[in-house]
């Protein structure tokens, strides 16, 4: 079983569904790509592992990370199985480009039992701001 994952935000995603038209619409042969320009040290590790993804502040969705393959272009393709597997929503701090996350860090499909992941993407987002949350 791995133990070593991604996190990535959605860059103008504003929800699940909308992360889901675009993953079905750039899928292809059951295959989704997502381009960055470095690629990771620890790659090989990542195999296997999954891509979580970050809409509104929350991990929302994962997939299954396949492989990795260099571009014509110098960048590198994180091959991901196009299969989104919704995540109980977990409060995540946005970032650029991609972060390692550790196993015992990954949310379950359940959730924690604390009520944040219930909250509307909204006031989330403003409790965050004010470092409440």
């Amino acid at each position: 079983m791995p133990s070593l994952h991604l996190t990535k935000v959605a860059f103008s995603c504003a929800s699940l569904e909308t992360l889901q038209r675009r993953v079905a619409a750039r899928a292809v042969d059951g295959e989704l790509r997502v381009a960055t320009r470095f690629r990771p040290k620890r790659a090989d590790e990542l195999i296997g592992g999954s891509l979580h993804w970050i809409v509104k502040h929350r991990m929302i969705a994962r997939q299954r990370i396949l492989r990795f393959d260099l571009r014509k272009d110098g960048r590198i393709d994180i091959v991901c199985s196009a299969d989104l597997e919704a995540i109980a929503p977990v409060p995540k701090r946005a970032h650029q480009g991609w972060r390692y996350l550790e196993e015992a860090e990954t949310p379950s499909t359940e959730g924690d039992g604390s009520g944040i992941a219930d909250l509307p993407p909204r006031l989330y987002g403003k409790l965050s701001a004010l470092a409440l949350v």
